[in-house]
């Protein structure tokens, strides 16, 4: 590497150690800080070009505040890889960066990245998105590599929220194959999963198209499909009669999906924004609910055209 770029990852689970490798892998000076650890946060970042966020949501505002007590570097660009709703202010996490620190570029890494695969070395691509492109550039030529490509994008709060909002589909795709519902009902649960996503997207902001890209679609797929996926696991395992304390205890690590469905609630009642699956896997969460009553509660509702403005010929 000609020019190196000083990294710091704040967050050593699995997600910021595979994002760890692969700057590693470019050449690039990498140091890992959590919260566990006796490093000094302060002089980790003290000359870092790009801060990296990957802790768990609720991790976030705690480690905001403590780097608002440091002189960070003019030059730092902050990513988010962090995907979740604050219970408390329903902000995305770039937009909480963002509000703390106003002068210095935030970027938004998201995509169908199960970290055990990238730890594996196989093939993924991920989008970084920016309202400065020129930073959002910046963080693509870190990233990039044979094994991991990186797009931009100029819509950060979409791409954030297709991460964000695939979480809560992946519980109720994973209590879909936990119920062994089949191919069908599986794929009719993502397709309107995705146009839930969409629905609740543009009514906080976000662009329709970048919820059909990677950071939308894709990681729907990759989340909905894969054993691998933590919100898929809760799923499917509270189809198989264990209860959601049971599972959270012996999970390894986060499954984000838990929280973000509880703030989406809070904002469906808000702002009057329909999200039937969202509605129902809440209710499983909360106990009011069997991942069986739930599935016949989405099959009984009013029949409705698929698309609106659908008009029938006369």
């Amino acid at each position: 590497m000609a020019n190196p770029k000083s990294v710091v990852i704040l967050g050593a689970g699995a997600w910021g150690s595979s994002l760890a490798s692969l700057v590693s892998a470019n050449g690039h000076q990498v140091n890992i800080w959590s919260r566990r650890s006796n490093l000094q946060l302060a002089s980790t970042v003290n000359d870092a070009d790009i801060i990296v966020s990957a802790i768990s949501m609720k991790g976030v505002p705690d480690v905001i505040t403590q780097l608002q007590q440091i002189k960070l570097p003019d030059k730092a660009i902050f990513v988010t890889a962090t995907k979740g709703l604050d219970t408390q202010t329903t902000r995305t996490p770039s937009q909480i960066l963002q509000a703390a620190f106003p002068e210095h570029p935030v970027v938004v890494l998201s995509g169908p990245n199960l970290s055990k695969e990238i730890e594996l070395g196989l093939p993924s691509a991920t989008v970084v998105a920016s309202h400065s492109g020129t930073a959002a550039e910046f963080v693509q030529l870190v990233f990039s590599s044979p094994r991991f490509r990186v797009y931009t994008n100029l819509d950060p709060l979409g791409v954030e929220l297709g991460g964000t909002l695939k979480n809560v589909i992946a519980i109720a795709a994973g209590a879909c194959d936990g119920l062994q519902l089949g191919t069908n009902a599986k794929a009719a649960l993502v397709t309107r999963g995705l146009s839930e996503m969409v629905r609740i997207g543009v009514s906080l902001g976000a662009k329709a198209e970048t919820f059909y890209g990677l950071s939308g679609l894709g990681d729907l797929l990759a989340t909905c499909n894969s054993p691998l996926s933590r919100n898929y696991q809760v799923g499917y395992q509270l189809a198989c009669g264990k209860t959601l304390g049971e599972i959270l205890t012996h999970l390894q690590g986060t499954a984000e999906g838990v929280n973000t469905c509880s703030v989406l609630i809070t904002q469906s009642i808000g702002q009057n924004i329909s999200m039937p699956i969202t509605e129902q896997v809440y209710r499983v969460l909360q106990s009011e609910s069997t991942p069986r009553q739930a599935l016949e509660e989405l099959m009984l509702r009013n029949i409705k055209p698929e698309y609106h403005g659908f008009r029938s010929n006369p």
